[in-house]
């Protein structure tokens, strides 16, 4: 197991020592402990078996918003709501369990926008202390 968040290049990853359905629940905690509410669900797995009828390990698509750092963000540059929420991701692979994170900073650096700059690095620390607190 990966004893801490690695730092992809869209993305923040941590490999988990729970099962796949521990894992949801738990990242739910971390988020909400982190001021981060799940807007959408997407269960992918039962979603690709109902419409192409593919089979593929669990996986699911959070959609988690931070209200205040959303609010702060839309103020600054309304367009920024293309980029939200932020996605993070449980998924089955190769026997392990691992969750994973959009980087905020990643995404909204293309705004060229210094406001949303520090609201992205702060939703970016936000998410990197919700995934270290998984076990």
């Amino acid at each position: 197991m990966t004893a801490t968040v690695e730092q992809r290049p869209y993305g923040l990853r941590r490999q988990v020592g729970l099962s796949y359905a521990e894992a949801v629940e738990r990242v739910r905690a971390v988020l909400k402990d982190q001021g981060f509410g799940i807007l959408t669900e997407i269960d992918v797995k039962a979603t690709m078996k109902a419409k192409l009828d593919a089979e593929m390990p669990p996986y699911i698509i959070l959609g988690a918003c931070n209200p205040p750092l959303a609010h702060r963000a839309i103020t600054a540059e309304p367009e920024v709501g293309m980029l939200l929420p932020c996605n993070v991701v449980v998924r089955e692979a190769d026997g392990a369990v691992l969750v994973e994170a959009m980087d905020p900073a990643a995404a909204m650096g293309i705004v060229g926008n210094p406001a949303i700059e520090a609201v992205a690095a702060e939703a970016k620390a936000r998410l990197t202390k919700a995934l270290e607190a998984l076990p």
